[in-house]
């Protein structure tokens, strides 16, 4: 595997808190104001500050949703290396799926497991090209039966790697109504985690119409809404944190988000108050995302007698070339309120939670307070002066792609995609980047001796 390093980059989940007090009264499908989950169980979501090893060190490619840091991402899951052989195996593979004949629970598991992890670590395009139409099926059989939460979970992962190889418009139409009873109706809350994170895989790429999108941004907000309630997970962080992730993806194929913002704040404000770290920075990166997309660069067409003080934002530090924004709609209404929300997070000490999640959260919160207040500043915005170039640093969240590449992560639609890519193809991301097309026209920012490649 080629070395990808990191400079800057760190990701983070959040799961929410804010119903500790509730002691189990159900919520309502769609309450005025979401009641706080009680973090139970410690979700497997994992902080831009690194990686919780304890929790995702038994997790391997194949099986997780989750996204770990990019330098142990790369360097995990090595104990079964891919060699020449890797094509007629799966070859083999793909025949045994579509057969399924006397085929066992195990011999299911296996062949699905073999399957997502080498459709994760190598391009296979051509090698499942035309197969998609049997294939499917074959993994809607295992979702559908949960004969086992790991046979089902190893199918939507499957699922999710063979659309982000061989998109089809065709896809999302077949696959939609399954993941949604599996979210609904199953047993498993873990299958139920995995199920909103492939519905959402799906519907980015599978061929969902713009409407579509919105249905489904609506329904996985219902379980935000809810604190897991309105698909029987009441307080269970994993479903909660799974639907945040995936909401806050979806919403960066949508290019106007006014008539959406305004009540998916209300509930992602509410998750702040989480008892969950990993909730409370999924639904602040979602926060910081609202607000950026409320806002586009001023033009000279646009009329400057119409527009109030408030409506035109400068840049802060006064750097040239950088343009002025006009805000196209209030994504939240109480903005004095949530500052001070997110100044606190920002500030956070306690002993509630590990020094690891305490720290963590003070630095994602500040980037998020940052962008709030200027939805110019990116993730991880530093004012220091480079003293080479004499400018400020800006953001300074990057990925480095081997020795020649660097992507720059300086918007919040940029680490979203990038979260929900790495998510699906975990330590496979870099050959995905390199040679999926797919993947890179979702993230086409690579740029090389510090001059721009792809776009922004």
């Amino acid at each position: 595997m080629h070395d990808l390093r990191r400079q800057a980059l760190e990701s983070g989940k959040t799961v929410s808190r804010k119903a500790r007090s509730k002691n189990g009264s159900p919520a309502p499908s769609r309450p005025n104001s979401a009641p706080s989950s009680r973090a139970t169980s410690r979700s497997r979501a994992v902080s831009r500050a690194g990686s919780d090893e304890e929790e995702n060190g038994n997790l391997s490619d194949e099986t997780s949703f989750s996204t770990n840091s990019i330098d142990e991402l790369l360097n995990g899951d090595a104990s079964d290396p891919i060699t020449d052989a890797w094509r007629a195996d799966l070859a083999d593979r793909i025949q045994e799926l579509i057969d399924r004949k006397r085929s066992s629970v195990q011999g299911r598991e296996k062949c699905l497991a073999i399957y997502a992890r080498t459709l994760t670590s190598q391009y296979a395009e051509e090698d499942i090209r035309g197969k998609e139409s049997e294939l499917v099926p074959a993994f809607l059989k295992s979702i559908k039966a949960e004969t086992s939460e790991r046979e089902t979970i190893l199918a939507m992962k499957a699922l999710a790697m063979t659309v982000v190889t061989s998109p089809s418009d065709l896809i999302y139409e077949a696959v939609a109504s399954p993941l949604k009873r599996v979210i609904s109706d199953s047993h498993s809350i873990a299958s139920k985690a995995a199920a909103v994170h492939c519905l959402g895989t799906c519907t980015f790429f599978g061929g969902a119409s713009d409407d579509e999108i919105l249905d489904n941004m609506a329904y996985i907000l219902e379980i935000v809404a809810s604190d897991g309630g309105f698909i029987d997970a009441q307080d269970e962080p994993a479903p909660v944190v799974a639907a945040l992730e995936e909401w806050g993806a979806l919403s960066t194929l949508m290019e106007d988000l006014a008539g959406e913002s305004e009540e998916a704040a209300e509930y992602f404000v509410d998750q702040l108050s989480s008892s969950d770290p990993a909730v409370q920075i999924a639904a602040g990166e979602n926060i910081a995302l609202l607000y950026e997309k409320s806002y586009r660069s001023l033009t000279e067409d646009d009329g400057l007698a119409d527009l109030g003080e408030n409506d035109i934002i400068s840049d802060p530090d006064g750097i040239p070339g950088v343009p002025k924004l006009i805000k196209n709609y209030d994504p939240y209404r109480r903005t004095d309120i949530l500052k001070d929300t997110l100044s606190d997070l920002a500030k956070l000490n306690t002993r509630r939670i590990s020094k690891k999640e305490q720290k963590s959260l003070r630095t994602n919160f500040a980037d998020i307070l940052d962008s709030v207040e200027y939805p110019t500043h990116g993730p991880r915005y530093q004012n220091a002066i480079d003293h080479e170039t004499g400018k400020r640093y800006g953001s300074r969240m990057t990925v480095r792609i081997h020795k020649e590449g660097v992507m720059r992560i300086d918007r919040w639609w940029k680490l979203h995609r990038l979260q929900a890519l790495r998510r699906v193809l975990q330590s496979g991301f870099v050959t995905h980047y390199e040679r999926n097309p797919v993947v890179f026209e979702s993230l086409p920012i690579m740029m090389t001796n510090d001059r721009k490649v792809g776009g922004s």
